[in-house]
């Protein structure tokens, strides 16, 4: 009886195991979807931003558009969307300790030769008894960044700007193809 038991768990795990990798891979499908609509939108208006008024044009963008775009693909998507960073420019956006513990690995991925545009994660955890699935994505740092998140590339008028609108900012000092933070989704199931 005991055998029966322990084959028939294996077969279950056996039969499932495949089923969840393949609901796990629709929903890392989907969240890179909503990354994509959420990065295209916010591009587009750094991109108007930038050629209207260069970085300190820019910097409102990331300041008042960009949560407006947060919410509204968060709305339109059914997932949580957000950014984090181990160096945020906004302290709401410094990560919890999971978020943590994924930059990190995502770090020490890079470090050992990663291409930073092929990091991401994916688990399902509980959350107040409900199943989530959680999703982050490694944000490159592109040239056109360090306007605002280099070190000397940063101009004294950007920098007066940042100072005013992130008295606590820590996201400078990047380099070209560093990590310079991670989209965030989370989805309810």
């Amino acid at each position: 009886m005991k055998t029966r038991l322990v084959i028939s768990t294996l077969l279950a795990a056996c039969i499932t195991a495949p089923t969840m990798a393949a609901d796990n891979q629709e929903m890392v499908m989907e969240a890179r979807k909503v990354i994509k609509q959420f990065a295209t939108q916010l591009k587009g208006e750094l991109k108007k931003a930038m050629k209207e008024g260069g970085p300190v044009n820019a910097i409102s963008v990331c300041n008042d558009k960009a949560p407006k775009i947060t919410d509204e693909v968060s709305a339109s998507s059914g997932w949580t969307v957000a950014r984090t960073s181990l160096k945020p420019r906004a302290t709401a956006n410094s990560p919890l300790p999971w978020e943590r513990k994924v930059m990190e690995e995502f770090e020490a991925k890079k470090a050992a030769g990663a291409d930073p545009k092929t990091l991401d994660y994916s688990d399902v955890v509980e959350e107040n008894g409900k199943k989530v699935f959680r999703y982050m994505k490694a944000i490159p740092t592109a040239k056109v960044c360090l306007n605002c998140h280099g070190g000397d590339e940063v101009k004294p008028e950007t920098e007066m700007r940042l100072k005013s609108l992130y008295p606590s900012d820590r996201a400078r000092g990047f380099k070209e193809g560093d990590i310079r933070g991670a989209f965030v989704l989370k989805k309810t199931f």
